[in-house]
């Protein structure tokens, strides 16, 4: 061997491991990505199978097309409550989430100042009614005088002008106690709906004012969907007319009817508030969010029945017969309306569909 030919066979032994570890690499690379595996073809999937006797005649079918809108979940009967005098709040007697009852009681105020005036009102009922009868009393004995001639006349009149007025004094001093009593009573506030507290603005303390929300209270059986929709729709809408609400939190679908349409529109949306109750409000609470599927005339589209489509992976696919084969075809499925599926892609009017094997299903 000459001193030449070393250095090449060296030089030939160096290069040739990574020469393999190249072709090892672009050869691992080729079957990861499905070079040696058998593939069909895109399109049409050859099948020998015998002609079937249910074929399905793919056909444009006229289905309802809706809006969905978006809405809120409202409740038609809520209030808030408030007080309707300045006093401090003695005890709060509910928390939110707590259920109530019409009349029951939520809030007690500070009575000591309320009940002070009640019994004042009461001592001066007890006082002008003392000097009416007083006064009564020398009426008659002025009048039993004066028809013995021993009184002048105006002195009757004096009396009778005085009994007068006591009775009158005497009247005001019921009407005060009446409102004494009627403001004692604003200092229990009770519950003027059945409901649910939502949530409470004030605690043991503080001081409550005329006007000033204290408590939230709404009816959970009143719950409706209110939803701004645009006029072309709403316009097309007609009382109690059904409707469909979907709830994406709780993963439901709800019927609804219409129960209101504001007689007028916003000028800056060019929309209408559309007010539907719910016939299911059970789960549901106030300012959920929904959707309000809202019709908007009807459109041409492709359904199928949902026995002859056939899911391959991710993939959806049918079965069509063409010139005396079967060929699986892929679709694209759109929304599923009972037992028939719409087909938003893959076949055409006029393609005849047969059952899937049964192997495919």
């Amino acid at each position: 061997m000459t001193d030449t030919q070393t250095p090449q066979r060296s030089l030939l032994h160096a290069l040739a491991l990574p020469a393999a570890a190249i072709v090892f690499l672009l050869l691992a690379v080729a079957w990861l990505a499905g070079a040696f595996d058998s593939k069909i073809a895109p399109g049409l999937n050859d099948a020998s199978v015998p002609a079937p006797a249910d074929l399905y005649t793919v056909a444009h079918q006229p289905q309802p097309v809706y809006e969905a809108v978006p809405a809120s979940v409202e409740a038609k009967q809520a209030t808030l409550i408030s007080s309707r005098i300045m006093a401090r709040i003695d005890a709060i007697k509910v928390r939110a989430g707590d259920r109530v009852k019409q009349g029951d009681l939520l809030i007690v105020l500070e009575q000591s100042d309320l009940q002070s005036k009640v019994r004042q009102a009461q001592e001066q009922i007890k006082a002008v009614t003392a000097r009416l009868t007083e006064a009564r009393q020398n009426l008659a004995r002025a009048e039993q005088l004066q028809s013995q001639g021993l009184l002048a006349a105006a002195d009757l009149d004096r009396a009778r002008a005085n009994a007068d007025a006591l009775s009158a004094e005497l009247s005001g001093a019921e009407q005060g106690l009446n409102e004494a009593q009627t403001a004692l009573t604003y200092a229990q506030i009770r519950a003027p709906i059945d409901g649910l507290v939502v949530d409470r603005f004030a605690e043991p303390g503080d001081t409550a004012t005329p006007g000033t929300r204290l408590l939230s209270v709404y009816n959970p059986n009143s719950l409706r969907v209110e939803a701004q929709v645009r006029e072309q729709l709403a316009l097309a809408l007609t009382p109690d007319q059904p409707l469909t609400v979907e709830l994406p939190s709780l993963n439901k679908t709800l019927e609804a009817r219409l129960e209101e349409r504001v007689p007028a529109a916003d000028p800056g949306s060019r929309s209408f508030l559309i007010k539907a109750r719910l016939t299911d409000a059970s789960q549901l609470q106030p300012g959920m969010y929904a959707r309000l599927q809202v019709p908007a005339g009807s459109a041409e589209t492709l359904m199928i029945p949902r026995t002859y489509l056939v899911q391959f992976g991710q993939l959806d696919l049918v079965w069509v017969w063409t010139d005396g084969q079967a060929y699986r075809r892929f679709v694209k499925p759109g929304r599923i309306d009972g037992e028939q599926i719409e087909v938003l892609a893959g076949l055409a009017a006029g393609d005849q569909l047969m059952p899937p094997p049964h192997n495919e299903h």
